[in-house]
């Protein structure tokens, strides 16, 4: 690998421009694949953006639309939005559903959707109507989160040459 510039970079004879790499890595975070399709890295845009909104939008599916949400409250310690919110767009309707909430504001915004329970027994109805929905679709909707935290590490830094040792074979006429 060798650098040319502050922007490109050569991997394996390729020469790859990551253009403004701050600016790729944000639409990277906004919209899985975007950063690398700025980059004209359509492959891995197309990969990412398919892969990482498919399993986020089918952790959605299995969690009844219920697993993503902010909450920080002495009962409900979501941290599981840390990882979620790696997916960039689709996860931020629940910060701003959690920062209404912590301001005292009762109203959901978008009609309920990605707003924390109101209490503990409707937490354990939503366990208890998805049976294990609920917690597979956090997992797979974190899963998501975490994946595209390594795809804006991507669209920032660029890929990750592998190096190949190449062992040099002696042929049966040389000697050592």
């Amino acid at each position: 690998m060798a650098a040319t510039s502050s922007d490109r970079m050569e991997v394996d004879g390729l020469e790859i421009n990551l253009r403004r790499p701050e600016f790729a890595a944000l639409l990277a975070w906004l919209i899985p694949g975007a950063g690398h399709y700025y980059q004209k890295r359509m492959g891995k845009a197309a990969l990412y953006g398919f892969s990482i909104l498919s399993l986020y939008l089918i952790g959605m599916f299995l969690g009844s639309g219920r697993v993503v949400y902010w909450s920080w409250g002495s009962e409900d310690r979501r941290w599981h939005y840390f990882c979620q919110l790696g997916v960039g767009l689709p996860a931020l309707p629940a910060a701003i559903e959690g920062w209404r909430a912590s301001k005292g504001n009762p109203k959901p915004l978008f009609g309920g959707f990605m707003t924390k329970p109101t209490d503990m027994r409707m937490l354990d109805r939503w366990h208890f109507t998805s049976a294990h929905g609920f917690e597979l679709g956090s997992l797979y909707t974190m899963i998501a989160g975490l994946l595209n935290y390594l795809v804006i590490f991507d669209a920032y830094s660029g890929p990750l040459p592998i190096l190949v040792a190449r062992k040099e074979t002696a042929t049966k006429d040389e000697k050592p």
